[in-house]
């Protein structure tokens, strides 16, 4: 799991309220950066389709094993990134209720 994750995660195991909870500052910190990374993935899916159609297009002007290749290579990323973007996405809901939790708790 990336590092962004692992915090995440860390967060979510701390307890609600109390000793060891997290701090509301920490919560929101975290719950930017990860919003930041799923904007950050994103864009990076976008930028890999775009290069596969780029691929797929010129394939008649480049050796068939160079764009194979390179169509290998960019459908690992692009899966690799949609994996990274799946997890996050199902970590940040719980890291954002945990903030609300928070700032309610505050006043």
């Amino acid at each position: 799991m990336p590092p962004l994750q692992d915090e995440i995660a860390e967060l979510l195991r701390m307890p609600e309220n109390g000793a060891g909870a997290p701090s509301l500052d920490a919560v929101e910190s975290t719950l930017t950066s990860g919003y930041a990374a799923a904007l950050e993935l994103e864009a990076e899916r976008w930028r890999i389709e775009r290069r596969l159609g780029e691929v797929a297009r010129d394939a008649g002007e480049v050796a068939a094993h160079t764009v194979a290749s390179e169509l290998a290579e960019l459908s690992e990323r692009l899966e690799t990134a949609g994996d990274e973007l799946s997890r996050l996405r199902s970590l940040l809901p719980s890291l954002h209720a945990r903030a609300r939790l928070l700032r309610r708790a505050r006043g």
